[in-house]
C-alpha cells in the first residue's frame, strides 16, 4: 500500500474508532441523562402512551387515566376528590411534570421502573399491553375526610399517625387544589396551573402545610420540655411541687418577666398541673434550668434538626435552635426560634403514646406490579427512643389530665382514653397577627394506641380572642381520632 492510501486508511480508521467511542458514550454513559432530559419528547410520549398505574387508599384507586386528544399524548391523569388527596398524591401533568408520590414513584406508575422488568418481559411474550404498577398507601379514607372537612375553609394542616408503626393515616392541608385541572397541556390547563402560583394566589394552595411549612409550636412543645425534665432527672414525680416562682424573670435580662395567660395557679405547680393549666413560667424555667444544649439534644431525639425525614416525600426541617439563655427559655415553651411542622408534632405525640419509642413515619405500604405481585413491602422502622417507657407513661398521665379537666376537654371521646395538649402560638411582630391554634393528641383503647394527631390552624375567620387550640383544633383532632377508632371496630 502506497503512502497516501495508508494515510487515508489510518484517517478512516480513526474516524470509525471515534464514532464507536461516541456511540458507546451516548448509549452507556449519557443514557440515563438523555432518558430524563426534559427536551426528550420520546420519553414523555411513551410515559403517556398507556394508562398510568394508580395510587391506592383502603383498596380503592384515588387516581385514574383518561384518553385525551392533546398533542402527542394519549392519556392524562385523573383524580377522585383531588383537593382532599393532593397533599398526598401531588400531581402528574403532561405540561408541568409531577411531584410528591406521583413524582417519587413515577417509574412504577408509568411502568418504566426496572423493578417491573419481569412483568414487562411476560407481557412481551404474551402480547399483553404495557401497564403501570400501583402505589398502595397507608392512608385511611375516613380519617383523611374527617381532617379535610374539619379544616374546611381555614388555613391549616392535620397529620395523623399510627404510633405503633409510624404509618401516616391522614395528611391534610388547606387551602388545597385539584390536580385534575392542569393534568393536560391545553391553554386551560396552563391557566389553571398559573392561577395556583404564590404570586397569583397568596394563600398558596399548592403548599403542603402538613410537611413543608414550619410554625412556632407554642404550648404543645411543653410535652418535649417535660420529657427533658424527666429524662435528665430535674424532676421525677409529676405530682410534686416544682421550683417555679411567680412571677418568673427570664435569665440574663433586666427584670423581664415571663407571663402566663391569665391568673392561673402556676406558682410551684407540679408538672401535671403545669401542663393542665399550660404554665409558661414553669416550663420556661425548666428549659432555662436544663440549658440549651440539653434541650436541643432532647428535641433532636424527637426528630428536630433533622433535614432528612422522608415519608417518602421529604418534610421540611423542624428546628430547636442553638440560642442564648432567655431565648432558650422561650423556645422551651414553643416560642422564639422554635419551629415545627405538623408532622413533627404528630411524631412527638406518637412517641409519647408509644411508650417513648418513635417510629419512622411513612405513607407507602407497598409497590405492586400490574399482575398484582408485591415488588416492595415497607417494614416499620424505629427512628429513636426519646423517652424511657416509665417517663412516657408519666407524660401520658399528664396529657390525659389536660383532656379530662384542663384546656383540652373538647377532645374527649366516650369510652376512650384521650391525651392531649393545646397550644396557641404567637404570630407576627409583637404578636400583632392572629395566633396559630395547635392541638396534639392520641387515643388509647384496651387494644392499643392506634392514632396520634397534630392539628394546626394558621388562620381562620374566628375572632382573635376566640382563637385557641382547645376551641379550634381539638374538635378536628377528635373527629380524626374517632374516624380511626371506628375503622378498628
Amino acid at each position: 500500500m502506497n503512502k497516501p492510501l495508508r494515510r487515508v486508511a489510518i484517517f478512516c480508521g480513526l474516524l470509525v474508532l471515534a464514532l464507536l467511542v461516541r456511540v458507546n458514550w451516548v448509549q452507556f454513559v449519557q443514557a440515563d441523562e438523555l432518558k430524563h432530559d426534559i427536551h426528550n419528547r420520546r420519553v414523555a410520549i411513551e410515559r403517556y402512551s398507556t394508562p398510568r398505574g394508580n395510587i391506592i387508599v383502603d383498596g380503592k384507586a384515588i387516581t385514574g387515566s383518561t384518553v385525551t386528544d392533546s398533542g402527542d399524548f394519549k392519556y392524562k391523569r385523573t383524580y377522585k376528590d383531588g383537593k382532599m388527596w393532593s397533599p398526598v398524591t401531588g400531581f402528574a401533568s403532561q405540561a408541568f411534570d409531577s411531584d410528591k408520590l406521583e413524582k417519587l414513584n413515577d417509574g412504577i406508575l408509568s411502568g418504566t421502573d426496572d423493578k417491573l422488568f419481569f412483568s414487562r418481559t411476560v407481557d412481551m411474550f404474551t402480547g399483553g399491553k404495557k401497564k403501570g404498577g400501583d402505589v398502595v398507601t397507608t392512608l385511611d379514607t375516613k380519617a383523611q375526610k374527617a381532617a379535610f372537612d374539619g379544616l374546611g375553609d381555614k388555613k391549616g394542616a392535620v397529620v395523623a399517625l399510627n404510633p405503633e408503626t409510624g404509618a401516616i393515616l391522614a395528611l391534610a392541608s388547606t387551602p388545597s387544589y385539584d390536580p385534575s385541572t392542569f393534568a393536560g397541556m391545553t391553554d386551560a390547563d396552563s391557566k389553571a396551573y398559573n392561577a395556583l402560583k404564590k404570586e397569583n394566589d397568596p394563600s398558596e394552595p399548592m403548599l403542603n402545610r402538613a410537611l413543608r411549612q414550619t410554625y412556632p409550636p407554642g404550648s404543645t412543645f411543653k410535652v418535649v420540655t417535660a420529657a427533658a425534665a424527666l429524662e435528665h432527672g430535674l424532676y421525677t414525680n409529676i405530682d410534686a411541687k416544682t421550683n417555679s416562682p411567680l412571677p418568673y424573670t427570664l435569665p440574663d435580662t433586666a427584670g423581664l418577666p415571663l407571663t402566663n395567660e391569665g391568673n392561673i395557679p402556676c406558682e410551684n405547680a407540679s408538672l401535671r398541673e403545669a401542663l393542665r393549666w399550660s404554665c409558661n413560667t414553669v416550663f420556661g424555667k425548666i428549659s432555662a434550668d436544663l440549658g440549651n444544649k440539653t434541650m436541643m439534644a432532647e428535641a433532636e431525639k424527637f426528630g428536630f434538626n433533622n433535614d432528612e425525614v422522608d415519608t417518602p416525600v421529604r418534610a421540611s426541617e423542624s428546628v430547636y435552635p442553638k440560642d442564648n439563655r432567655p431565648q432558650n427559655a422561650m423556645a422551651g415553651i414553643g416560642q422564639a426560634s422554635n419551629r415545627a411542622t405538623p408532622l413533627q408534632m404528630a411524631m412527638v405525640t406518637a412517641a409519647i403514646a408509644n411508650g417513648g419509642k418513635l417510629m419512622k413515619p411513612y405513607m407507602v405500604e407497598q409497590l405492586v406490579a400490574p399482575n398484582l405481585s408485591v415488588i416492595q413491602q415497607h417494614t416499620p422502622q424505629e427512628m429513636s427512643q426519646p423517652l424511657k417507657p416509665e417517663n412516657a407513661q408519666k407524660i401520658q398521665q399528664m396529657m390525659e389530665t389536660v383532656v379530662k379537666e384542663g384546656t383540652g376537654t373538647n377532645a374527649q371521646i366516650d369510652g376512650v382514653t384521650v391525651g392531649g395538649k393545646t397550644g396557641t402560638a404567637q404570630h407576627g411582630a409583637n404578636n400583632k397577627d392572629n395566633p396559630y391554634a395547635w392541638f396534639i393528641s392520641y387515643a388509647k383503647t384496651d387494644k392499643g394506641t392506634p392514632v396520634a394527631v397534630a392539628v394546626v390552624i394558621e388562620s381562620s375567620d374566628t375572632l382573635r380572642d376566640d382563637i385557641a387550640g382547645g376551641k379550634l383544633s381539638a374538635p378536628i383532632a377528635k373527629s380524626v381520632m374517632e374516624a380511626v377508632l371506628q375503622g378498628k371496630k
